[in-house]
């Protein structure tokens, strides 16, 4: 199945654009600047033809956020993979130092790009988008992706650009695992590890994941859904919009699977936390495996297992 990457730098308005496109809030949406961080993945269709859509987070240099280099790395993955990007700019902004930069990237990269201009939500905005003509990426697409204006024209270019590809990608039929836990247990890294490749963000700071990320494994004669969730703090501390969302996919995440992958921090023990979400996974009659991370860690003797 063809790919169409959403590339741009924050806030921007991808999300918004990704949500619109494969018809549901799969990706969280918010103000705050680099809410997005890992590659996101949907389907959609246009016409009786369905193609996948990755939502990127944006694109940035010398900020002060501390995951700047892994997101760009993240970009730059699902511009490898695509084979159609949507670049997509501000109308009100105009031309930025990072829209240059990464139209730059883009021409380098020598795949198909269709540079869209967003928050075009009024007739009058159009003869403001000719400015980014000079990005040397073709004639602008105008949209608005908060209220679909221009999209059905934008999809049409989408089609027509996209190769020739019948094959299906996504297999309800597949068995959905997710591995869920406490922030910063090592979801990701486990996730990446299975996989054999640097598929999520992974750092020390809790709370690095955001979305429920769907990966299909199939290898070694399996095959099936890997899906790597926001940790799961205490009701009580969560104080944040992004960070209420993001345990609100975890849990939709554990309903939708088939079995569950309860990390531990051996390092910190069983925190009732922990207990808490396991009787999730029960309440939810999922199977469970109950994995214990970070054993390299622990100070052993020959009693340490019984402990």
């Amino acid at each position: 199945m063809s790919l169409v990457a959403i590339v741009g730098r924050p806030n921007v308005g991808k999300s918004t654009l990704f949500n619109r496109l494969v018809g549901q809030r799969q990706a969280i949406v918010d103000e705050t600047a680099g809410t997005t961080r890992d590659r996101h993945y949907g389907k959609t269709d246009w016409n009786g033809k369905e193609f996948s859509v990755i939502d990127t987070g944006g694109y940035t240099v010398n900020s002060e956020d501390i995951f700047e280099d892994e997101i760009r790395r993240q970009v730059m993955l699902a511009i490898e993979e695509a084979d159609l990007i949507l670049f997509l700019v501000e109308v009100r902004t105009g031309i930025t130092d990072l829209d240059m930069m990464m139209a730059d990237i883009l021409r380098r990269s020598g795949k198909k790009v269709m540079l869209v201009c967003n928050k075009v939500d009024t007739y009058d905005l159009i003869y403001f988008s000719h400015e980014f003509h000079a990005l040397g990426l073709g004639e602008p697409f105008c949209i608005s992706s908060m209220s679909g204006s221009g999209t059905g024209d934008m999809m049409d270019a989408i089609l027509a650009n996209l190769p020739e590809d019948t094959t299906a990608e996504y297999d309800a039929t597949l068995p959905r695992i997710a591995i869920v836990g406490r922030p910063n247990v090592g979801k990701s890294s486990m996730t990446n590890a299975l996989l054999g490749q640097e598929r999520n963000i992974v750092t020390n700071v809790a709370g690095t994941t955001r979305d429920s990320i769907h990966t299909r494994y199939n290898m070694y004669g399996m095959d099936f859904y890997l899906i790597d969730t926001a940790g799961m703090r205490k009701k009580g501390k969560v104080t944040e919009d992004l960070e209420f969302y993001s345990v609100m996919r975890s849990i939709r995440a554990i309903e939708n699977s088939d079995v569950c992958v309860l990390m531990l921090d051996a390092e910190q023990g069983i925190e009732s936390q922990d207990l808490n979400i396991h009787n999730l996974i029960v309440r939810n009659r999922k199977g469970c495996v109950i994995v214990v991370n970070k054993w390299d860690l622990v100070e052993k003797d020959s009693n340490t297992m019984k402990v």
